[in-house]
């Protein structure tokens, strides 16, 4: 077994006793479908030959009933398969999104969304269809050629080793092609995720694609990447052909070498028509499963490439676990202790230190690249200091529990996401708990409030997918909103006010009075609100008014 199967095994453990159910109905089934052939045996035997009314009567009742008891077990065990392997495949799905959560943004800086996507949807979705669809299929397949097997060898063992001569030839067939689709299954899988990845940047972007006029670039582009999976896939499936014809015309040796010698042993009399009868039956029934046994392993061949690249990204190690240590009471003073951090080996900040004081606003400024955001983003431990240490009121921020973590330190983004929601839902995100009369009172002091009561659907408003039914300034607002009604003990605001006017600067100012807010940003005003500047340059910090009002002056 390979390592791939053999990590999702672990996913099959806390399903093990509805698994098991599924196989015992399986077997069961199996065992009364392995009698229908027989019956063929007794029916040409005992009630054809014979000219018996009453065998006939009987092989048909024990016909029907045996079909009937097959059916109805293969469908409650069938039933019962899809839903557990829906089960197990939600739990690696949830599994693979937990993880992501868990990821630095330094993962989502290098990986592409479409590829992300690809491997939780599509490659899940090959997972799931082969367990659902074929799984089930193989357990009765395997019990069903075990138990066909004996049958044949109890009826005429010489007929059946000389029909199973060529099964050694189809099976070291099946095992060349099988390595070879591993390969274009890859292929295809990663052609795949470049149409994905291509249609989700240039439909995110259309604004600029249509205003540069470049429509029939990216339409040139789009042919290309589907000229690519098109070629993979028809590759992908030559292959495919080739593994299942190639096998099964070796099989079919086998049934004309029962056709001739079984006729031949009838016709001199070794052999009643009866047992040939049965023998062709069990062997009809033989290929079938011979045939998808084939096809699954084969299958498992496109499903390992999915487990493959599933698991890769489960094997993605997060920058940021979680501490112990719980928060006792509100804190309110954050510390960066010589902190030093780099961005694919580019110093971003060196030695940084600053605390920002209960009731404080702290400001930092710098050029654009500088890492001010880097700052934000180590404050709330998406990301970790590469030396040096960050405390709230002591406390090392690896230390202490990350939701504890994240509900005293808020921060509000540049760029802020809202979800294809109501405003009202948006904004209750992170506070479920919140009242209307908390929203209302929240955007009040966001200064967005009168606003939002002049649309037609006020608070129901749908703010669009990403937000972008509101305008920039609007999401900064309601950002800020959002984050007020969690009530945080620290603020952390990257470029709060950079889409706003000065009446809007103005609201944001105000909200922030008061509050411990540590605010990133370039403008003056903003700056001048703060109790304190730091200017970030080269990675270090300066507190120095000179340095601070040179860097303005140079920025006009």
């Amino acid at each position: 077994m390979t390592p791939e199967f053999r990590r999702a095994l672990a996913y099959l453990a806390p399903h093990r006793g509805r698994l098991a159910a599924v196989l015992a109905l399986s077997s069961s089934g199996t065992a009364l479908s392995l009698a229908i052939p027989y019956l063929s045996k007794r029916l040409v035997d005992d009630a054809l030959l014979q000219r018996n009314v009453a065998a006939l009567q009987l092989v048909v009742l024990l016909f029907v009933l045996v079909t009937l008891g097959s059916f109805a077990i293969n469908t409650v065990s069938g039933m019962l398969y899809t839903r557990v392997s829906a089960a197990v495949l939600f739990d690696m799905r949830l599994a693979v999104y937990r993880h992501l959560q868990t990821l630095s943004p330094r993962f989502y800086a290098r990986t592409r969304l479409g590829d992300i996507l690809s491997r939780i949807n599509t490659d899940i979705a090959e997972i799931q269809r082969t367990a659902s669809d074929t799984a089930l299929a193989w357990v009765g397949n395997v019990l069903f050629l075990a138990g066909a097997a004996v049958m044949l060898v109890v009826l005429d063992w010489r007929l059946f080793v000389a029909a199973a001569a060529p099964v050694p030839f189809a099976v070291w067939a099946l095992r060349r092609y099988r390595d070879a689709l591993e390969a274009r299954v890859s292929r295809m899988r990663e052609a795949g995720a470049a149409i994905g990845s291509f249609l989700i940047e240039t439909l995110r972007g259309m604004k600029l694609v249509v205003t540069s006029h470049a429509e029939e670039h990216e339409r040139r582009r789009f042919a290309g990447h589907n000229d690519a999976f098109v070629r993979s896939l028809l590759a992908m499936q030559r292959t495919s052909y080739l593994r299942g014809g190639v096998p099964g015309l070796l099989l079919a040796a086998g049934t004309a070498v029962v056709f001739l010698w079984g006729g031949v042993r009838v016709i001199s009399g070794e052999m009643t028509l009866g047992t040939l009868v049965a023998f062709l039956a069990y062997q009809g029934r033989l290929l079938a499963p011979i045939q998808a046994l084939m096809g699954l392993f084969t299958g498992l061949a496109a499903v390992q490439v999915s487990l493959r690249r599933v698991q890769e990204l489960l094997d993605e190690k997060p920058e940021v676990t979680g501490g112990s240590v719980r928060l006792a009471s509100r804190p309110g003073c954050l510390n960066f202790d010589a902190v030093s951090f780099a961005f694919d080996r580019q110093p971003l900040l060196e030695s940084a230190s600053f605390e920002l004081r209960p009731g404080e606003t702290l400001a930092v400024v710098g050029d654009s690249g500088a890492g001010k955001s880097t700052i934000a983003d180590l404050a709330v431990r998406l990301l970790d200091p590469a030396s040096g240490r960050i405390t709230l009121d002591g406390i090392d921020l690896r230390d202490l529990h990350l939701g504890d973590l994240r509900r005293a330190v808020v921060l509000v983004e540049q760029e802020p996401f809202f979800f294809h929601a109501p405003i009202a839902e948006n904004l209750r995100y992170g506070s479920p708990g919140a009242t209307d009369e908390d929203i209302r009172r929240a955007c009040k002091q966001a200064g967005i409030h009168d606003l939002i009561e002049s649309w037609p659907r006020a608070y129901e408003t749908i703010a669009g997918e990403e937000g972008l039914a509101l305008s920039s300034g609007e999401r900064q607002r309601l950002a800020l909103a959002r984050a007020v009604l969690r009530d945080p003990a620290v603020l952390v605001l990257d470029e709060p006010s950079a889409a706003l006017d000065p009446a809007g600067e103005k609201h944001v100012l105000e909200a922030l009075r008061g509050r411990t807010a540590l605010i990133i940003t370039h403008r003056l005003e903003v700056a001048r609100a703060a109790d304190r500047v730091l200017l970030l340059r080269e990675g270090r910090l300066l507190e120095e008014p000179a340095a601070v009002a040179r860097f303005f002056e140079g920025a006009r």
